[in-house]
């Protein structure tokens, strides 16, 4: 497919749901810069950090639900197409809401058809993943003739609920438009199936690998080291929908009938399979990170990936709060990261014109620059062991130093003083303890006033938790 780079973008009208997310602002700014008309961002959070570039390239927030029928009717009248990224339950917590991951990626799948159809919107492209076709079975080099992956037989509601909304897209696509403006018009629809998306500023996989590397919380790998799977860049996965928009236009000359892209699903990577664990090495490097050399076999990561879906889902009325924190993984992350999938993007190359245009050595320095910016700008500190021995000894010692004889403290004081031979000794020692914790706070606030002044609170009270587990970071942090 040869057409211009702005064919089918110039002086039209666009709607991208889940518009201010990482891959949807990213696309709205790409559709302003190539001339849309208007481009709006549908999206229940419209105050997320992407959202004031947004709102300063012209792109107008529309807050609403797309399982709401109505917030839809409303966001999709008078555009020429619709980019339909809205989705729920893709990693983490998010997995085991059930009812929220149908009803967003199903029921909302069917009002964004319906919206299509009422209001005459001739283009839609979906996007995708590649748990339509994959559920755990290895896979080498697929391509788009993959049967669907049996829907019994998947272990997360996310690759299920997409599969089914998939379908639904491309078995509407043809329809006649209801609107009469457009007699003999139809609605064309294509499926973009991703692999794992990364860039400055991706919200879902890397925040939780690079904390939970943090903390100390990443103790093995999962599955052998030849296992490979695809990743693709951000600006990447742009150009591919955009192309794929263009694949559905139905008015380019010398090209009658059915678009190209019209009922087609297409694989997007980058083009270049590699085990996820050194995929992130460079970028867990960077960080001062490190990435855990010990291995975990796919059997035994999955024991514990049902352990935290079992304990998750006994905790399902809590799943919302913020004190839950992210589960260390879960069984179709087991399948991800621990199991060969790796799919040719061939069908867009040669359908679409798809080519990636930044290399995955070019897309990981971005990000790399991007986390390391982040990190400079927050508080770092040591792992959640150094906290747990911090705050627990601290706590132990004043237990044994000065509480009564009451629940453990018995059992404490009698351990304390296989150490110390008096009582007075280690109310000595807690005192000199804290004390030191004290002055070293107080030497972290006026060291953070010079080296880092937006987070010096955070340093004096973090220093004033760990002592010097807390303070060689800001040392550190000086030295550079």
């Amino acid at each position: 497919m040869h057409l211009s780079e702005n064919e089918g973008i110039e002086k039209k009208r666009f709607v991208v749901t889940g518009g201010a997310g990482f891959v949807g602002s990213a696309l709205c700014l790409e559709l302003v810069r190539r001339g849309a008309l208007s481009v709006k961002a549908f999206d229940l959070n419209i105050h997320s950090s992407f959202s004031d570039r947004l709102r300063q390239q012209g792109v107008h927030l529309i807050q609403g639900d797309v399982t709401c029928k109505e917030d839809v009717e409303k966001a999709l009248r008078g555009v020429d197409c619709v980019f339909h990224l809205a989705s729920y339950g893709m990693s983490g917590k998010e997995m085991l809401q059930y009812g929220r991951v149908d009803e967003v990626n199903i029921n909302g799948t069917c009002h964004v058809l319906d919206a299509c159809l009422h209001h005459g919107i001739a283009r839609l492209v979906y996007v995708s993943t590649y748990n339509v076709v994959f559920g755990g079975q290895e896979i080498v080099n697929g391509n788009e003739t993959l049967p669907y992956f049996p829907m019994d037989h998947h272990v997360d509601p996310y690759g299920r609920s997409k599969a089914i909304a998939e379908q639904l897209v491309l078995k509407t696509n043809g329809r006649p438009l209801r609107n009469t403006n457009k007699n003999g018009k139809c609605l064309y629809a294509c499926a973009v199936r991703p692999a794992a998306i990364y860039g400055p500023g991706e919200e879902r996989h890397l925040p939780r690998i690079v904390n939970f590397a943090k903390l100390g919380l990443l103790p093995f790998r999962v599955g052998n080291p030849s296992v490979k799977t695809d990743w693709v860049y951000v600006d990447n996965l742009v150009l591919a929908l955009l192309l794929a928009s263009m694949g559905l236009l139905d008015d380019i000359p010398g090209k009658e009938g059915s678009p190209i892209a019209a009922g087609q699903p297409y694989f997007i990577s980058d083009g270049s399979p590699v085990n996820s664990f050194e995929f992130l090495h460079p970028l867990l490097n960077s960080l001062d990170y490190e990435l855990p050399k010990a291995s975990l076999a796919v059997r035994h990561a999955l024991l514990l990936g049902n352990f935290f879906w079992a304990f998750y889902s006994f905790m399902y009325p809590w799943l919302n709060r913020s004190w839950l924190p992210q589960p260390l993984m879960l069984p179709a992350e087991v399948y991800k990261v621990g199991v060969t999938h790796y799919f040719s993007f061939v069908k867009a190359k040669e359908e679409l014109g798809y080519i990636p245009m930044v290399s995955p050595r070019e897309g990981m320095a971005a990000t790399i620059s991007y986390w390391q910016d982040k990190k400079r700008r927050n508080l770092d500190g040591p792992t959640i062991y150094a906290w747990l021995f911090c705050v627990i000894g601290m706590l132990s010692l004043f237990a044994a130093a000065y509480l009564p004889d009451f629940g453990p403290t018995p059992l404490v004081r009698s351990f304390s003083l296989l150490f110390l031979r008096s009582v007075t000794a280690l109310r000595l020692l807690f005192l000199i303890s804290a004390a030191l914790h004290v002055g070293e706070a107080i030497y972290a606030w006026n060291l953070a006033k010079k080296v880092d002044p937006a987070n010096s609170k955070g340093w004096f009270w973090q220093t004033f938790a760990l002592g010097f587990f807390s303070l060689r970071f800001l040392l550190k942090r000086a030295k550079r």
